[in-house]
């Protein structure tokens, strides 16, 4: 049980463009940082990079999450695995990727006979929980996509935390909070105190990943009452039928999924290169949404 307050996520557009880069956007990946540990979704060419230039500590990688096998969303994986290893990491890392692409990202780490220090998994994925860790899991869900694809939803469980300040007055300190919260109640000069006393409930996360995908069903339904959607949105109303050839979706679309879904806040990622600017993405969003935003390289959301 913690003492700090609840804006204890942090999550990090490391990169925000599509199929290439640009000179401000970086291929596709997201750090989600959780009490010092970090999930990274996708791993785009040069996410290392980006990872230091954002100041997340990639020697805290719990586990990497493929949404799919399209090379802008993995080859970082190639040069991250070995860094890992020049740093001298000796903590399993495992790798999560739709089922029936093992093989693709093991040849990334394989492919020069690099000497990796530490243990590395690939396990295949199609939907349901796929990791759990001290009060997080992450679940997958099928996406829509050219080639096969899935989704991610990363959830906090509600959890009780201390109030600081009613702590203090009453000289609540050291092993007491352990008594406390193995007793529900402890005795503080005569006086009983109860747990629910001095502590107050902190609501779960959900935070939903999907991209590449057309707008879909699945989506909606993973993505319900989801505190952030970061859905990707490659292109503008004017090029939808690019959209629906090659597995994409619009602004507009990725909106209409956020709105259905009743998300609290939508982030638009995966923009194509050929826009120089995104604010006609975010107009066409706002027409169906308005929490919504475009990220950028290194835009931070705190949960």
């Amino acid at each position: 049980m913690k003492m700090d307050d609840a804006m204890d996520i942090r999550v990090v557009m490391l990169g925000t463009s599509g199929s290439t880069p640009t000179k401000a956007r970086g291929m596709p990946a997201v750090a989600v940082v959780y009490e010092g540990s970090v999930y990274l979704f996708d791993c785009g060419e040069g996410t290392q990079m980006k990872m230091m230039k954002y100041g997340i500590n990639m020697s805290k990688i719990e586990a990497i999450f493929i949404t799919h096998a399209h090379g802008d969303h993995i080859l970082g994986i190639a040069g991250l695995v070995r860094t890992l290893a020049l740093n001298k990491r000796t903590t399993p890392l495992t790798i999560f990727v739709p089922k029936g692409y093992e093989k693709t990202i093991q040849t990334l780490i394989s492919f020069d006979r690099a000497l990796i220090s530490y243990p590395i998994e690939v396990k295949g994925v199609t939907s349901g929980t796929v990791y759990k860790g001290a009060g997080i899991k992450v679940s997958a869900f099928k996406l829509v996509h050219t080639i096969p694809a899935c989704g991610y939803v990363f959830s906090k469980e509600e959890k009780r935390r201390f109030d600081k300040e009613k702590c203090r007055k009453l000289g609540i300190k050291g092993k007491m909070f352990a008594e406390l919260e193995a007793r529900k109640r402890i005795k503080i000069d005569g006086r009983l105190v109860k747990l629910g006393d001095v502590t107050y409930e902190v609501g779960g996360k959900k935070i939903v990943y999907a991209s590449d995908t057309r707008p879909a069903v699945g989506t909606i339904r993973a993505s319900g009452g989801a505190d952030l959607l970061i859905h990707e949105a490659t292109y503008l109303e004017r090029d939808i039928e690019k959209a629906k050839k090659r597995g994409h979706s619009t602004a507009a679309e990725a909106a209409s999924v956020a709105r259905k879904a009743k998300v609290k806040m939508l982030v638009l990622t995966h923009i194509s290169a050929r826009y120089r600017s995104t604010i006609m993405s975010l107009n066409e969003a706002k027409k169906g949404f308005d929490n919504v935003i475009v990220a950028r390289d290194g835009y931070v959301i705190n949960l």
